[in-house]
């Protein structure tokens, strides 16, 4: 059976971040890997507004709680459990996405983690470098065919390393940087890309 990783924000879910940022009016917030594609500048400017706006892990769980998936995300998801070994693989964190993971029912998501102290987030903690291009290789070295789909700069390491790579509504710019891939602007066309595969 074929193996299928998926971002998640981007891809099931909206960005997280971006809604932060409208709920406590940060615009620096706004900025995520489709704009940037150095992770740690990206992750260095949320730490430094968090802690300047003194934005608790609790105010982001209520901001997040509020959120749902994007239309369709969750049969396009049942889809795939059924025709696919499944896991998210994504540069969120456990401690911020975990009410989404339960309104999706609980796939599998590897990703990285929040140091928080008296519920503030002091830091961050990452998987291992280049994580999302070494779990690819990982479900590779263990024979695995592997198809991935994902929106964004952190995701053309893991696009390229699996053997299908699709752009799932990724922005122009970053699409015609990297115009070798597939695209799909919604799930019924991620679907059909896969059909393939089944």
């Amino acid at each position: 059976m074929n193996f299928l990783c998926l971002d998640f924000e981007g891809v099931l879910i909206p960005e997280i971040w971006q809604y932060v940022a409208k709920e406590t009016n940060s615009e620096e917030l706004m900025l995520t890997t489709q704009d940037l594609k150095d992770y740690d500048e990206l992750m260095s400017l949320r730490m430094n507004v968090v802690n300047e706006k003194n934005i608790k892990l609790s105010d982001i769980h209520e901001i997040v709680r509020s959120m749902k998936p994007f239309d369709g995300a969750e049969d396009f998801l049942i889809w795939a459990r059924q025709n696919f070994q499944v896991s998210i693989v994504s540069d969120t964190f456990y401690e911020l996405a975990w009410p989404l993971v339960e309104k999706l029912n609980y796939p599998t998501i590897i990703c990285h983690h929040l140091k928080v102290k008296n519920d503030q987030i002091v830091d961050y903690s990452i998987r291992q470098k280049n994580n999302k291009q070494k779990v690819i290789e990982a479900l590779k070295n263990l024979n695995f065919n592997v198809l991935a789909a994902g929106d964004s700069y952190n995701d053309i390491n893991m696009l390229q390393t699996a053997d299908k790579g699709i752009f799932f509504q990724a922005p122009d710019h970053i699409k015609e940087e990297y115009p070798s891939f597939l695209t799909a602007e919604n799930h019924e066309e991620l679907k059909t890309h896969l059909l393939e595969y089944t």
